[in-house]
């Protein structure tokens, strides 16, 4: 219908059966009587209008009087009762017509009152009951959860006498899938049919998961209205949750024409007090009175079923927690035995896919580096996969159906060949983008419903527009994508406690490096740097968001002379192994320029000392020798970035120094060239490491330009100075260290 197409209905609401007041109905089925009697005086409070036609008294004849003159004596129970119905007592009791009728009369509490069903008990009621000591056996022999809907469809339909019992069970959800069935021959199998979870609103499904048992003899029946309408307990129309002759909703009793049903039972399969599915009976040919006994027998058989499908499910689950238990066990092994590598732990031969069955690949995120295994997208969709999975925060994601879940995204439809499915969780204690993630890809599948799920009326009511149920039952077929194989709950369970240990690890690795990091730290950083009269020092270090303990370091030694010697330098790498080798230099520098006098030559022998004992290991160092009383500054470094002199014209970096990185042998001093500068008063000296100044894909000439656009205009104050060149470092994974003097 087209937006200016309407009709008076158009204005209407419409009522959907998922918001009828399927537990306040206000009617019972016919087939029986409806007495609320007050528990304190046994005076009847709420009868159904059809007890005149049972009974022979009116409802209004009988409001108010004694039940036990009604129904005998020896019928009402003795209190306490609760809400489920006690065993039937069955009853004879003198009807219209001079006759006998017998009743099975079941009895619960609702609203305060005590409320007697009495049903008819029918002739053709057999002795199908005695089956169910047999159906136990059966059973308790059944293999698996296939095997077990198998039998219990074949036993409630032997004990009931109904044309069609099927197992019906429920998805994630709530759709529905005929998983056994035993039927007539002459009539069409459900078997494998899905049906939507409209068919079964969300109130329905909860209250079958409190009474077990659903009976409707005859679906064509004219409901027996309760008089008074409200209870006067409650003010409210009484509640029939529990009631076996409660009244069903007319859209229901819809569904099963349109079905070719003419009645029905359901009973409810529960699983770790969850609905798994319903055990329903349908009668084609006409109505059909399965009696107190007969459904108590099913009830029975629901219930014990339901036992065992859980302990089924259980079993299931403990072997499929053993397997896992088992590769986690490996994996703790590895991570402790790695502690300081948990990204190589996790990630050499497979062994963090290995611990989620079915998962064809894996992302490692830990401490900024990302590490794919098996088939998974490519790292740039795994980054905007994370962003978009946690962007509102949260835990762990167990997605079978990302385009479902994810919704206006059209990543899910990229990754759906390695990815429709996700299993992630974050790393608390690490990094911020720190995770795991497995994947699965795509099954493509045909799903065969039992109609057109989606195909829904409308017709017009004094109360507005009212949802019809489905009228076509023929199969329908529909291609699943984007869906891929489910996690269960020990998959789940168990990623969340590797993440659980991996974080656990990281906190006992970081508090380790800190303690380690602060006391090396204080050997290869001065806290207190002596600083000359006149002057003003300043530095700053800034260690990797990776590792604390980096080869960044710094330091002032002033020599016999009066000469003070400053320092900055930056050994290759990160870890304590880094951090010792550091000191080793930095020491080492200490003596030869007490030896020497000469920030070059202590230069040129360290570095001779790093290639001999040292091979393979690559420093660089910058060196300021300065005479306070002057303010003459001499630069020698040794393949260290150059020196930035700041003064009131602007700044530039010295030029004319030169020297070769240490751990390259040299011969001889004519590889090391100094520069002599005029250091005057309100001038600055910047000292600083190549975190300062390094971008990746950008040349080191076009970086220390851009140092010295982010220097210009910034106040030539120590503090301030370092501060701001700290702030304006480009983003990377290296330590930052700078040291400022100024000539005051």
């Amino acid at each position: 219908m087209s937006s200016t197409d309407t009709s008076p209905a158009d204005a209407l609401p419409t009522i959907d059966c998922a918001d009828e007041p399927i537990r306040i109905p206000g009617s019972i089925q016919p087939h029986g009587v409806l007495l609320a009697v007050e528990p304190s005086t046994l005076a009847i409070r709420v009868a159904s209008v059809n007890v005149a036609e049972h009974l022979g008294a009116t409802a209004e004849e009988l409001l108010g009087r004694d039940v036990r003159d009604v129904v005998g004596p020896e019928t009402v129970p003795a209190l306490p009762l609760s809400d489920d119905a006690l065993e039937p007592r069955r009853v004879t009791l003198a009807v219209p017509g001079g006759r006998t009728q017998t009743y099975d009369v079941l009895v619960h509490l609702a609203d305060e009152l005590l409320v007697l069903e009495l049903e008819l008990v029918r002739d053709a009621q057999a002795d199908r009951p005695r089956r169910a000591r047999v159906a136990l056996r059966s059973l308790q022999g059944a293999r698996d959860q296939a095997e077990l809907a198998e039998i219990v469809a074949r036993e409630v339909r032997a004990v009931t006498g109904f044309d069609r019992v099927m197992v019906y069970r429920f998805d994630a959800d709530w759709n529905g899938e005929v998983v056994a069935e035993e039927a007539r021959e002459d009539l069409d199998p459900y078997l494998g049919l899905h049906f939507p979870a409209s068919d079964i609103p969300a109130q329905a499904r909860e209250l079958y998961t409190h009474q077990w048992l659903r009976s409707i003899p005859d679906a064509t029946y004219t409901p027996s209205p309760l008089l008074p309408t409200d209870a006067p307990t409650t003010g409210r129309p009484l509640d029939l949750s529990g009631s076996a002759l409660r009244s069903v909703s007319p859209v229901h009793l819809e569904y099963l024409a349109n079905m070719g049903v003419r009645a029905s039972m359901s009973v409810s399969l529960i699983v770790h007090g969850r609905l798994w599915g319903l055990v329903a009976c349908h009668q084609v040919d006409g109505p059909h009175y399965p009696g107190v006994a007969a459904r108590s027998s099913a009830e029975f058989l629901g219930r014990t079923a339901s036992l065992l499908l859980q302990g089924k499910e259980d079993e299931a689950r403990y072997v499929d927690s053993l397997t896992i238990a088992a590769t986690a066990a490996e994996l703790q092994r590895e991570l402790t035995a790695q502690a300081r590598t948990p990204l190589l732990a996790l990630t050499a031969e497979d062994r963090v896919l290995d611990l989620v069955e079915g998962a064809t690949g894996a992302a490692v995120r830990l401490d900024g580096q990302l590490r794919l295994l098996g088939e998974t997208p490519d790292a740039e969709q795994v980054t905007a996969l994370a962003e978009q999975l946690w962007a509102e925060g949260g835990g762990t994601v167990a997605s079978h159906r990302l385009a479902h879940d994810l919704p206006g995204s059209d990543l899910p439809a990229q990754l759906a060949g390695t990815a429709a499915g996700v299993l992630a969780v974050r790393v608390a204690a690490g990094a911020s983008r720190d995770a795991l993630m497995w994947f699965r890809p795509e099954v493509l599948r045909e799903v065969h419903w039992a109609g057109d799920p989606e195909a829904k009326g409308t017709e017009a009511t004094p109360d507005g527009l009212r949802l019809t149920p489905r009228n076509s039952f023929a199969a329908w077929v529909e291609q699943v994508r984007g869906t891929s194989e489910p996690w269960t709950a020990s998959q789940v369970a168990a990623v969340e406690q590797l993440a659980l240990d991996l974080g656990d690890l990281l906190v006992r690795r970081k508090a380790e490096e800190e303690r380690v990091a602060s006391a090396l730290r204080r050997i290869v950083l001065t806290e207190r740097p002596p600083t000359p009269e006149g002057y003003t020092l300043a530095q700053r270090f800034l260690p990797s968001n990776h590792d604390a303990l980096g080869g960044d370091w710094y330091d002032v030694t002033a020599l016999p002379d009066g000469r003070v010697v400053f320092m900055v330098g930056d050994v290759a790498g990160h870890g304590i192994a880094v951090a010792a080798i550091t000191a080793q230099i930095r020491h080492a520098l200490r003596a030869y320029l007490i030896d020497e006098g000469s920030a070059a030559k202590a230069l040129r022998r360290a570095g001779a000392l790093v290639a001999t004992l040292l091979p393979g290991e690559l420093a660089t160092v910058i060196a300021v020798e300065l005479e306070p009383r002057t303010g003459r500054v001499r630069v020698s470094r040794a393949g260290h970035m150059p020196v930035l002199h700041l003064t009131a014209e602007g700044e530039a970096f010295v030029q004319g120094t030169r020297g070769p990185v240490m751990g390259v042998e040299v011969l001889g001093d004519a590889a090391f060239q100094e520069a002599e500068l005029q250091l005057e008063r309100g001038e600055c000296l910047a000292l600083f490491t190549d975190g300062l100044v390094e971008e990746r894909g950008t040349r080191v000439m076009a970086s220390l330009d851009g140092l010295l656009t982010r220097a210009q205009g910034v106040e030539r104050e120590p503090e301030a100075l370092c501060d701001a060149l700290v702030a304006s470092a480009p983003a990377g994974d290296d330590d930052v260290t700078v040291v400022v003097l100024r000539r005051d």
